[in-house]
């Protein structure tokens, strides 16, 4: 094939146009253009998230010093404290007593929850419901809720003088119990957990139901199975991630529970001050004005939750591989 003269235009043919090797330029900023769309997540991120969690971790290693009275320039000082605010909170009989409060409560929620929401998304995923789109969103509409008002909301149908409930037993001649004190009071908070949280975890469920293949259901139903079987031997265990995702989530809301126990401790005595871990930091720090041992009791609480959801990680990923090997 003859070569075009050295320094000859090279022709094209129509419609086409000659192809330019992009320059270092160009190549330079084609590279550097994701790095500014991360941007401002990052510094978000940075702003938000990482520099609160530093600060809060400095904060856990200092203490407050006071020379004499405690007054005048220069009374107080941040000095260095060590593992001294650790050492207080984790011999804390206020934290301990609201941890073990707090994994009784999750006790209730957890499974109630999580087997509600899968109960739920299997019947929707049934093809004898009839409509469907409205159950599925009244289920989901008490996640829709603010936290705080569906606490208001529960807390004033189960005070006796205001509580319609209260008012149909009087009248029945039935009990009525006091769920606002004792025992009572975690079947009470369990109940606004639950119905505050189920609505979300069967959206998760039901959408890793509608993800599976059909031919699955088809095969199962042609060799005789029924809804039952087809509930128990099939859909659960391929929509079990969904329900590891689901339990991961819960057990994280479950040790953060501030919410309920603080707007309701105002209705009744039943609930102290420091009735969960959250509960406690928050008096800590702006009750008691020791924002340090707050700050350590609050890592505390980051690293066993951090602890926790990474050894059921690893227990559920064994448990997955395992299944998957035999």
């Amino acid at each position: 094939m003859t070569q075009p003269p050295k320094g000859a235009r090279r022709s094209y043919g129509a419609g086409t146009a000659p192809y330019d090797h992009p320059s270092p330029t160009t190549r330079k900023r084609a590279r550097s253009a994701p790095y500014f769309f991360l941007l401002p997540a990052a510094v978000l991120f940075l702003l938000f998230f990482a520099l609160p969690i530093g600060y809060a971790v400095w904060l856990s290693f200092h203490k407050v010093e006071i020379k004499g009275l405690g007054l005048g320039k220069g009374a107080k000082s941040e000095v260095w404290a060590g593992l001294e605010n650790y050492a207080s909170a984790l011999t804390d009989s206020e934290f301990l007593a609201s941890s073990l409060r707090v994994l009784g409560y999750g006790a209730i929620v957890v499974p109630v929850m999580l087997g509600l929401a899968l109960l739920f998304a299997l019947l929707l995923d049934s093809e004898r419901v009839r409509g469907r789109s409205f159950a599925r969103l009244a289920i989901f509409l008490p996640y829709a809720v603010p936290g705080v008002i569906a606490a208001v909301l529960w807390g004033f149908l189960y005070l006796p003088d205001v509580s319609p409930f209260h008012y149909l037993l009087e009248k029945a001649g039935l009990p009525q119990p006091d769920l606002m004190d004792g025992g009572p009071l975690y079947l009470a908070m369990s109940n606004i957990a639950v119905w505050g949280g189920t609505g979300f975890n069967m959206i998760v469920i039901y959408t890793a139901l509608r993800s599976l293949p059909a031919e699955v259901y088809e095969a199962a139903k042609l060799d005789g199975c029924s809804e039952l079987q087809i509930a128990l031997r099939i859909k659960i265990p391929m929509v079990a991630p969904s329900l590891v995702l689901t339990f991961f989530f819960s057990i994280i809301a479950t040790l953060q529970v501030f919410n309920e126990p603080m707007t309701l401790k105002p209705l009744t005595n039943g609930i102290p001050s420091a009735w969960s871990p959250l509960m406690k930091v928050y008096n800590d720090a702006f009750t008691g004005g020791n924002i340090h041992a707050a700050s350590a009791t609050a890592v505390v609480l980051a690293l066993a939750t951090f602890a926790l959801s990474f050894a059921l990680l690893r227990i559920s990923n064994r448990r997955t591989t395992q299944g998957a090997s035999r």
